[in-house]
């Protein structure tokens, strides 16, 4: 409101400006304004709300917290100009066939409460933090989680002070509690009246697209470490966790470097759990890139009944991403019952490289001659034979290593499309292109495809170059072959260590 002040030619200028705000607000004040009428206090205070609502204004108000000078005429400002919730904190749900429901937020509406944040503590239980969108939420309120269409039973609502706890009997629209103990509730889910069911819109979390390879440093049991990891990705839904079954690693994924060293922080200081973490193991393949055909016999007497197995199998490269069997015997030299032995024992010995011991992959194996022993052959005999047939043919097939290639898209702002095209390049990458985002001006997306291998610190880069302006999505797109002689080398080098350890 326009207050008596001294002459200042500062302070006319302010009130002009703030004169100019108001009348920008409504069509009636503009007008008013050209005409150099000054605007009553009424007017001050509809221009002001109008403003402040469309965000056109936004005011900025002097106090002091040591004698709280300035905290009255603040909160009556709060009461006067800003719009009331029910005004502006409205949402749109959808029911159970997905059409939208208006939500008012006002205690005249059915409940609905959604769920913004889970916390969870090994001493006070879990918490649920929520917003409660319309209606009225008490203790003993009949509540419907609406993505499990099952009821859910409250705890205690407690309204937050720091660490302190207030114990609360009702919460209207608009507020803002915890509900201690519940079961089946996750950040995102929306709590509301079993007579209407209705989901708000989840809450849309960064991708966690830094990995680390987690181990216990502690005699920890698995058990232990997955209940902990549990809770803390119910608490944080930007933490993953995998365990990847081809390189015997537990992968824990966040979006950095410091945000999993807060993750094991907290592993520690609440669950007692201590992990150290390092670089991930990368899931190479193995292939052929010739034709060969070689022999596979298999010959054991130990009195009694012997074991004989004799197949002739050609090998050759093909586009599949496993190994396909093929069989062109002719003349029954070996017959027919024993094809799916050799079959097995193909596939079986195609689960370890010639070079490295990874997958063996896009190989063709074809059965086209071989003999038997009416006595002595059985199955075990001839998946032998075909094992010997595998270690003797691909060493001469010429073998190669695959890589996997993931499919890279990075969003930053124009001015350092330049730096990230670098860095792609200097990770053996390709640039496939760079296009302008939709609806967000300034910034590109660079799509590229890039060695999965090389990609481990690339969520730190990124940050540091863009001042954390950057953001990515990496996905395994192929595998391609790794023509480096350096770099194959030391990943053949690198396997043979870490199955020699795994052995250990």
């Amino acid at each position: 409101t326009k207050v008596e002040t001294p002459d200042d030619p500062m302070i006319e200028e302010l009130e002009e400006a703030i004169a100019e705000a108001i009348a920008e607000a409504d069509d009636e004040l503009m007008e008013k304004f050209f005409a150099g009428e000054e605007f009553t206090e009424e007017e001050r205070f509809r221009g002001f709300e109008e403003g402040v609502a469309a965000g056109i204004i936004a005011p900025v108000y002097c106090g002091d917290s040591v004698t709280l000078r300035g905290i009255e005429m603040l909160l009556h400002e709060f009461k006067k100009i800003f719009p009331s919730a029910e005004e502006v904190a409205s949402e749109v749900a959808t029911d159970a066939d997905g059409k939208e429901v208006k939500l008012t937020c006002t205690e005249d509406e059915p409940l609905a409460a959604y769920v913004f944040k889970t916390v969870a503590d090994p001493f006070v239980g879990k918490l649920s933090y929520v917003k409660v969108v319309s209606g009225v939420l008490t203790s003993t309120s009949a509540v419907t989680n609406s993505r499990t269409g099952n009821p859910e039973r409250l705890g205690k609502l407690v309204l937050m002070h720091g660490k302190n706890q207030e114990n609360v009997e009702t919460v209207g629209a608009g507020d803002i509690c915890a509900i201690t103990k519940l079961a089946d509730a996750e950040t995102g889910d929306t709590l509301c009246d079993p007579k209407r069911v209705v989901s708000c819109a989840k809450t849309e979390f960064p991708y966690a697209c830094y990995r680390m390879a987690m181990y216990p440093k502690g005699k920890t049991d698995d058990s232990k470490i997955a209940g902990a990891l549990a809770k803390i990705m119910e608490e944080d839904a930007t933490v993953a966790y995998e365990n990847n079954a081809e390189t015997k690693q537990q992968i824990l994924a966040g979006l950095g470097e410091q945000h999993l060293d807060v993750v094991c922080s907290k592993l520690k200081a609440k669950f007692g759990v201590e992990l150290g973490l390092e670089k991930p193991r990368v899931p190479y393949r193995e292939t052929i890139r010739k034709k060969v055909k070689v022999q596979g016999k298999h010959k054991k007497q130990s009195g009694g009944h012997g074991q004989y197995g004799d197949v002739w199998i050609e090998f050759e490269p093909t586009e599949s991403e496993e190994m396909v069997f093929e069989e062109a015997v002719f003349g029954g030299s070996v017959p027919r019952n024993f094809f799916p032995a050799v079959e097995k024992g193909l596939r079986e010995a195609c689960k370890v490289g010639m070079l490295a011991g990874y997958p063996m992959v896009g190989v063709l194996g074809r059965l086209v001659d071989g003999s038997y022993h009416p006595v002595d052959s059985n199955d075990m005999s001839f998946q032998m034979a075909a094992r010997l047939a595998y270690k003797a043919g691909i060493p001469q097939a010429g073998p190669a290593i695959l890589e996997p290639i993931g499919a890279l898209k990075v969003i930053v702002p124009d001015d350092h499309t330049g730096d990230i095209i670098g860095d792609v390049n200097k990770r053996r990458g390709r640039v496939l292109g760079m296009n302008p985002v939709e609806g967000e001006d300034g910034y590109s997306e660079v799509e590229a495809e890039v060695p999965m291998s090389e990609m481990h610190d690339f969520t730190t880069s990124l940050r540091s170059s863009t001042q954390g302006r950057g953001s990515f999505t990496f996905v395994f797109d192929h595998y391609e072959e790794l023509r480096d002689e350096g770099l194959k080398q030391a990943v053949i080098e690198e396997a043979k260590q870490w199955m020699t350890e795994e052995k250990e």
